[in-house]
């Protein structure tokens, strides 16, 4: 009898988590424009996995007899260079799909260093509120009071120029964005039955944070690091263009933006194929950030 009814009971919530999945789905893919941001973000994963098999070139190689070639359907291209070569001859599509790697890298870097810092504060200041709640986002509006770029720069400044400490002075910026929402939910949160029972129920401030109320919270949190993922690659790119993130010869796409410089004028392609793939990276995790907020928020559902 036990083990029929713990059948029952399992059959009932996987059923639930299918109807959830096919909800989720159904909201997402009415917005065409997150499908195809899904679609551009996968393919985005995938050349990232699969550089050292798909690029035809060593993104560190320099063909000295090749330098500035226009791409392979521009007059003077060569077939072995599809999109041309930079300023020191070398090939521009391999280090684009090298620089995938890097862009993946520091968006899952960042997103998760500040997801998870700013859950722990948002949910300490929520949840006990006094002096602790006014000096955590008293920080925050300080934080938030400097421009976002400007102050990752003098971080950078601070650390030294380089990758590491590029993501960690963006993770630091992007980072109050999740206190607030995590406070904002934990005070609405804290309030209901549900907590109170849990309360009554004997559970400690760490469960009744983290597995009672925190999970409720989730919805609003995964839309903000869908989109705190897009600003950590454009901002890890500005700071690379500036000579503060990645330094060469590594194939970030900032850093190869910052090399051509000088050369916009007469060899266009060396700084449009990095801005066009920097353009599509973002513009593909904005489109499908949308799509999470109007799969995940119950008010953005259309009807």
């Amino acid at each position: 009898m036990n083990a029929s009814s713990s059948e029952t009971k399992a059959t009932g919530s996987a059923a639930m988590r299918r109807q959830m999945l096919k909800e989720f789905w159904f909201y997402f893919a009415e917005n065409r424009g997150a499908v195809i941001g899904l679609v551009l973000f996968v393919l985005l994963v995938l050349i990232a996995v699969l550089a050292p098999l798909i690029a035809p070139h060593s993104p560190f190689e320099q063909y000295r007899d090749a330098v500035l070639l226009p791409p392979a359907f521009v007059e003077g291209g060569r077939a072995q260079f599809l999109l041309g070569t930079d300023p020191v001859g070398r090939d521009i599509l391999s280090r684009l799909i090298y620089g995938s790697q890097y862009s993946l890298f520091i968006g899952v870097f960042v997103t998760t260093l500040s997801l998870s810092t700013g859950i722990i504060m948002g949910l300490i200041a929520g949840y006990y509120r006094g002096w602790v709640d006014t000096l955590i986002m008293r920080l925050m509006d300080i934080i938030l009071a400097f421009p976002s770029l400007l102050l990752a720069l003098v971080l950078v400044a601070v650390l030294g120029p380089g990758l590491i400490n590029g993501m960690i002075a963006i993770a630091l910026v992007l980072q109050p964005h999740f206190v607030r929402l995590t406070r904002a939910a934990v005070m609405a949160e804290k309030t209901r039955d549900y907590v109170t029972a849990a309360r009554l129920a004997g559970a400690g401030p760490l469960r009744l944070m983290f597995r009672t109320i925190l999970p409720n919270c989730t919805a609003p949190l995964i839309v903000q690091g869908t989109l705190s993922f897009s600003n950590a690659i454009l901002d890890a790119a500005a700071l690379g263009f500036l000579g503060m993130g990645a330094q060469p010869p590594a194939p970030e796409w900032g850093t190869m933006l910052a090399e051509a410089r000088e050369f916009i004028l007469r060899a266009w392609w060396v700084v449009t194929f990095p801005g066009l793939a920097i353009l599509i990276t973002v513009l593909a995790i904005n489109l499908m950030g949308d799509g999470l907020r109007d799969a995940l928020d119950p008010k953005m559902k259309r009807s």
